[in-house]
């Protein structure tokens, strides 16, 4: 399994970002896929999830903000980050589960910062 994280960047406060995460597969194989971000000294936390069945969980943090979706076609999960705040600042991973098994893309950088 691959995911191939990407579109992370510099962006102002109050601006958006998308993170696409393309998989290997065919994603309707994966039970789960999501975001997570981790900040220095901080453990990695959940962002947003979307279940194969379309189910989504959002941190509370982000939610109203961010919108996870999907693209068979494409094999993609998006991120849609809108209204960012300093404190989203963060490196982003992608992560899907197969099997019980769970994996992790590279990672992106976001940085919200005027």
């Amino acid at each position: 399994v691959q995911l191939q994280a990407s579109g992370g960047g510099l962006v102002q406060p109050g601006g958006s970002l998308r993170l696409p995460c393309a998989a290997s597969g065919t994603i309707a194989s994966f039970a789960r896929m999501g975001w997570y971000r981790q900040t220095r000294g901080k453990q990695r936390e959940l962002v947003a999830t979307i279940t194969t069945g379309g189910s989504t969980n959002y941190a509370d943090s982000v939610k109203g903000r961010f919108t996870i979706s999907r693209d068979s076609a494409k094999n993609t999960v998006y991120l849609q980050m809108n209204s960012l705040k300093l404190e989203d600042t963060a490196v982003y991973y992608c992560y899907a589960e197969k099997w019980g098994m769970g994996y992790w893309g590279k990672r992106t950088q976001v940085t919200v910062s005027s």
